[in-house]
């Protein structure tokens, strides 16, 4: 790159970093607001105008984490005093904690469903860019008969809408019992992603030259020694590439973990909106 040597060359260069200072910050605006309104009080999560100064608080990582109800009359001091500190958080809030008969706090159900997220969308992840990585290679190496009506084929998965086959996938689910599972889902997200996948990959793979195998089968490699240790080594940066973007689509996806799970396997984006308050929705739990 030449360097900026006139002053009018310095001074457009300064005005094209204060433009892309100026981008960056529009983008992240969302993502601040998002993060703030989870540590502000529950009446100022909706205020107009909106609140930017504010004390930050974690009573909406409390209330996420457990079971509450309203308060019908306030806690005595001393039920306040012996409660812990994070309990008055709820307290203060109008709020508290359900407790069993035992005294034990019941806590909710997001736990199990940030779980549940997080052994869906690795699984899906890992199986997806796994056979993609596979199927890939062999278009990017081999001549197959009919390659592009192949590819397209993969790719036109894409083009459909899930909702379109949502109630059909939950029918024939529910006949093989694999509703309300953890395998249900993962195999969904696969599906789904594996397109992508591959033809993701596949320019990944395209770009590697196919000198660097030849020499290694010259040298007594066989094919799949080959694969394993050079192609996937100089392909690392495009599969983890490939594997973000897989593992972002398997935890945000929402109609078919609506549809297809209740409990046992539900994730966290159908869980989410379920946390209301008393009477309307708290943005900061749900933030």
């Amino acid at each position: 790159m030449a360097a900026v040597t006139t002053s009018t060359e310095r001074s457009l260069n300064k005005l094209a970093i204060v433009g892309v200072l100026i981008i960056t910050m529009i983008f992240l605006a969302p993502i601040y607001w998002i993060a703030s309104t989870a540590f502000k009080p529950r009446n100022l999560a909706t205020t107009i105008p909106p609140t930017v100064m504010f004390q930050p608080e974690i009573s909406p990582f409390v209330k996420l984490f457990t079971k509450r109800s309203q308060l019908r009359t306030a806690p005595t001091p001393e039920q306040y005093a012996a409660a812990p500190w994070w309990e008055r958080l709820v307290f203060d809030g109008g709020e508290k904690v359900v407790r069993s008969g035992r005294g034990e706090v019941q806590w909710s159900g997001y736990p199990s469903r940030f779980m549940n997220s997080l052994i869906v969308a690795i699984t899906s992840t890992v199986l997806a860019v796994g056979m993609g990585a596979f199927t890939a290679y062999g278009f990017s190496r081999f001549k197959i008969k009919g390659e592009q009506d192949l590819l397209f084929f993969i790719l036109s998965t894409r083009m459909l809408p899930p909702v379109v086959v949502a109630i059909p996938m939950f029918l024939m689910y529910r006949v093989v019992g694999l509703n309300d599972t953890h395998w249900g889902l993962i195999i969904l997200y696969t599906a789904f992603n594996l397109s992508f996948s591959v033809w993701l990959m596949k320019g990944f793979m395209d770009e590697i030259p196919k000198e660097y195998e030849e020499a290694a089968l010259v040298d007594g490699y066989t094919r799949m020694e080959a694969f394993f240790k050079i192609v996937l080594p100089e392909a690392a940066t495009g599969i983890a590439a490939t594997a973000v973007f897989c593992f972002i689509t398997a935890w945000n996806e929402y109609a078919f973990a609506l549809i297809m799970t209740n409990r046992r396997a539900q994730t966290a984006p159908p869980f989410i909106p379920s946390q209301v308050g008393s009477g309307l929705s708290d943005w900061t739990v749900i933030a």
